[in-house]
This record gives structure tokens, sequence and C-alpha cells, in this order.
């Protein structure tokens, strides 16, 4: 479509999504925001309006030859095969780039399995048993595709025969990790990979918790495999809380550190499963033309294969037991230090402990702002709310947001620690 340019030009420009939205809600269609003014943007934006004025429009040529060269499909906030569930998020992202063919996913039940990199191999196994078996019922499987629990769940939905969507933490031209090009070329015949960051997006680290969102945003329910306390798996179980959407858990060994926070899901109410049906199942009701069940179709054992592929990088070494917390309130981000390395900054997310991040003041909201320099030590909610003395909504708006960039967490009883330095400071 003739708009689609300028859909592309809006979330090229490293503005931030919730100021994108705020245009899309008072302009509309995105050519009026290109050629808006700045007194205009000011007229809705109280900060970060600035890269609105770039209007050049190499970028967004470069990307749609991209995607045009490589069959890429462009999806815009306004498009019938936009998925609706996705659309009623809190932050939906404006554009979604898909390589393949998207299913219907709101005619579907799509169910989003996640774990750590680092798991057992009976994580592995069960994670690749769980997939086949949802998928066998019906499912549509929703990976990350990293290693570890994304892969083999992605391998089993695809022995099942069974449709894959894989959601990306970067362009779908870079195969992060490299070693699964042949999966994610699987993965996208047989269904979709979609990500709503443009061609040649390195997957930093910080795209991940914001990828997570769109995983349990486009499913009906998150099925965490196996994570440990201080994982982004949890994070995802997080965000599907706040979507309304079902968590599920796979039971784990109590003593193994890869487990502590999946089995601490359970203790928090999440639903326990121990075969594909029991996840599927739930859904009988709401998709009766396709879900399956378990009596109605073939179920082949499956040979065990997956944990052959487990390598012993990918074993969890022995970590300290932490106290249990409130992980389905808690959003954990974990930053690059700068220090040199001789391991990628993104295969040690979930070893890496609580840090500082740097967070650029300019970039956040007045209410972000105010909300963190409320926030000295451990503070409750009401304690926030008092001392900004902003609506409650604004309050809970302003520390989702945070959550999500790694720079607030949150314990039990509504309680918030910050973990953050600004960059101007």
């Amino acid at each position: 479509m003739a708009e689609l340019k300028y859909w592309v030009w809006l979330t090229s420009l490293g503005a931030q999504r919730r100021d994108i939205m705020a245009l899309l809600e008072h302009f509309g269609p995105p050519d009026e925001i290109y050629f808006a003014g700045e007194a205009d943007y000011k007229n809705v934006l109280e900060s970060g309006w600035e890269p609105f004025l770039n209007k050049s429009m190499a970028e967004p040529r470069r990307i749609m030859k991209v995607c045009e060269e490589r069959g890429y499909d462009i999806l815009t906030l306004h498009d019938a095969k936009y998925p609706q569930r996705l659309k009623n998020i809190f932050d939906p992202p404006a554009v979604l780039y898909v390589r393949g063919k998207l299913p219907n996913l709101d005619e579907l039940p799509a169910v989003a399995v996640v774990g750590t990199r680092s798991c057992t191999p009976y994580g592995l196994v069960n994670a690749e048993k769980l997939s086949y078996e949802a998928a066998r019922c019906g499912a549509v499987i929703v990976t990350g595709l990293a290693r570890g629990i994304d892969s083999a769940a992605a391998r089993g939905a695809l022995r099942a025969g069974g449709r894959v969507v894989g959601v990306l933490g970067c362009g779908l031209d870079v195969v992060y990790p490299k070693s699964n090009e042949p999966l994610f070329d699987d993965v996208a015949a047989s269904g979709a990979i979609i990500t709503e960051f443009p061609p040649g997006t390195p997957p930093a680290a910080h795209n991940f918790p914001v990828r997570n969102r769109i995983m349990s945003g486009v499913s009906v329910g998150v099925v965490v495999i196996e994570a440990p306390e201080r994982s982004g798996a949890l994070i995802t179980a997080a965000l599907a809380l706040e979507q309304g959407r079902d968590v599920f858990v796979m039971p784990g060994n109590i003593d193994a550190p890869s487990c502590m926070g999946s089995n601490s899901l359970m203790k928090e109410g999440a639903i326990p499963v121990m075969s594909g049906w029991d996840i599927v199942g739930q859904y009988e009701h709401l998709f009766p033309d396709r879900v399956k069940n378990p009596d109605e179709v073939e179920m082949k054992p499956l040979d065990g294969g997956a944990a052959e592929e487990l390598t012993e990088k990918e074993l969890p070494e022995a970590g300290r037991k932490k106290r249990l917390k409130n992980i389905l309130q808690r959003v954990v981000k974990r930053a690059d230090t700068g220090q040199e390395t001789t391991k990628k900054a993104i295969d040690n997310v979930e070893e890496a402990d609580y840090i500082d991040i740097i967070v650029d003041a300019k970039s956040l909201s007045l209410d972000e702002r105010a909300v963190l320099d409320a926030l000295k030590g451990r503070r409750h909610v009401d304690e926030i709310i008092t001392d900004t003395g902003l609506p409650p909504q604004a309050v809970m708006s302003a520390l989702t947001m945070l959550e999500i960039q790694g720079a607030v967490t949150q314990e039990p009883g509504k309680y918030f620690t910050a973990h953050c330095k600004f960059s101007d400071q």
C-alpha cells in the first residue's frame, strides 16, 4: 500500500514505542505524522519528539528493498492480517516483519513454549515431547528460536507436522544463533518467523525482553519448561499474566538450579502440565474445530534424540540457591557492563547477576522519571504514588514500562526496587 513507506519510516527512527503510539492515536495514518511539524509533535509529546524531525526516506527505502529481495512481508497495525490478539495488548508493535506465511493466530490455539538456554537433558527432551504432543492436538507453537528449550520446542512441533511461529529479537536476516539456520528455514517453511525489528538489526541483549511481549501477545497461554530463578522465560510469564494469558509450567527437579524459577511458578498458581494435552485441552471449548483429542490422533514416541544435541556449553553449572520470590510479578533485565569478554554478551544473559543498568534519562517520559526519582531503596507502590503525586494508573503504567526496560524489579506485596543509573548524572 502507498502508505507502507511511512509506517517503515515511523518505526525506523529509534523513537520510543509509547511516543509512536501516542502520535498514531493523535494523527491517525503515519503519513499525517510524517508531514507534521515540530510544533505539532510538541502538542502531543512532552519529550522525545526530536526523532520525528528526521524526514529522510533513505533508511525506509533500504529496509523495504531488503524485504522485497528476500520475500519478507510487512504488516502494520492497520492491516487485516495483523493478529488482533497482539493488537489488543498494552503496547503492540506498530510494524511486524514476516518471513514465511503467518497463520491466522486469532483462530488458533497458539501456545508459547519458553525456557532457559542452559537447560538439562530432562528439560530438552520434555520440551520437544510436550510441543510434539501439543502440535499433534492442534496447537501452533510459538518460540523464540534460541538455543535450548526454544529450539527443542520448535523441533518437536515440526516433527508432529505442526506449525511454528518464531519471534526474534533481531532482524529477519540475522540468524541467531548461527547454528540454528536449518531450523529457521524449517520454521519459515511450515509457519512463520516474525519480528518488530527491521532487517539488519543485531541480537542486542535489550531486544529480548521487549521481544517477549510479542510471544505472549500472540498466544493464548505460555508454557515454562525449565527456567532458573533469573530467566528471560520468567519475563514472558510475567507479561503473559499482565496480558491475561494462562501460564503453565512443567515440574522439574527441586534440586536443579535450572528449575528453581519454573518450580516457583507453581507455588504462585501456574498450571502444572505433564503432556501436550494438559495444555491444549484447556482450549477445547474455545477452538472446537481446531483442537483434537489425543485419542483422535496418532502419537509416535520420540526417540529422545534431542538430548544428544545438548552441548557441554549448554549444560547448567551448579549455581547458588537463592531465596524464592514472587517470580510471576518480577521482571529481570541484564545489561552489558561494557567489559571486554571472549563470550557474546547475549549468551550470558541468563547467568548474569543483578547490576545497575544505564538509563538515558532523555528517553524516559516525565512519569517514568518521576517514578524512578521516588524509588530510593525498596518502596511500596502506595509510597510511590504519594511521593510522585501521580494518578495510580499513571504510576502502574510507568512501572510496567520500567520493568520491561529492566530498570525496576517488583517483589511480593507490590514493592519495587530500582536497578539503574541515569546517563545524564
